[in-house]
C-alpha cells in the first residue's frame, strides 16, 4: 500500500485488552466411559498382544521363523576379529536360505579376498549355523561379487565404529 507524505492511513487500527480463545476440538464418546486406567490397560494389552504375535502360517526357515532366526542370532555371535563387530551387521552375509529339510545356504563375503581369516572364517559360520536349534545341515558359499563396502554394514554396526 502506498500512502502520500501527510496523508492519512487507509485502514483503521482498532486496539483490543484480550480475545476469547477459540474452541478446541473434542472427541466426545459418551456410550463409553473409560477411564483412564482402563484406557492405559487397554493400549498395553493391544501392544503386547501386537509385539507377540507372529504372522500365521509361517515356516520356521522364512524370514521371522524359528529356524531362520536362530540362524541370524548364530551369525551374530560371530565377530570380524580385526573390527569389533558381528559379521551380519558388518553386512558380510549376503543370504540365508532354509530349505524345507531344515538345510541352510549362508551366502556370505569377506571384507577383503586378503583378509587373515579368509580360511577359517567360512568353517566357523558353518560350525555355527549348524550348531542352531533345529538346522539339519549347514553349507557356506564364499562369494566376492558384489565386493563388500562399508556401505553394506548396519546402523549399529556404523555406530560401533563411529562412522555415524
Amino acid at each position: 500500500m502506498t500512502q502520500a507524505i501527510g496523508e492519512e492511513p487507509k485502514f483503521a487500527v482498532e486496539e483490543v485488552d484480550s480475545v476469547e480463545a477459540p474452541p478446541r476440538a473434542r472427541v466426545e464418546d459418551e456410550s463409553v466411559p473409560e477411564s483412564l486406567g482402563d484406557k492405559l490397560e487397554r493400549k498395553r494389552d493391544y501392544l503386547e498382544g501386537f509385539l507377540a504375535e507372529k504372522p500365521e502360517g509361517l515356516s520356521p526357515g522364512a524370514p521371522g521363523g524359528d529356524i531362520y532366526e536362530g540362524v541370524i542370532a548364530a551369525l551374530k555371535d560371530i565377530f570380524d576379529p580385526e573390527i569389533p563387530v558381528n559379521i551380519y551387521d558388518l553386512g558380510l552375509i549376503y543370504g540365508v536360505e532354509v530349505d524345507d529339510n531344515c538345510g541352510v545356504v549362508v551366502s556370505m563375503t569377506l571384507t577383503t579376498p586378503h583378509c587373515p581369516v579368509a580360511e577359517s572364517m567360512p568353517g566357523e559360520v558353518e560350525l555355527r549355523v549348524g550348531a542352531a536349534p533345529g538346522v539339519r545341515d549347514a553349507e557356506v558359499n564364499l562369494v566376492w561379487d558384489p565386493p563388500w563396502d562399508p556401505a553394506k554394514m548396519s546402523d549399529e554396526a556404523r555406530l560401533e565404529l563411529g562412522m555415524l
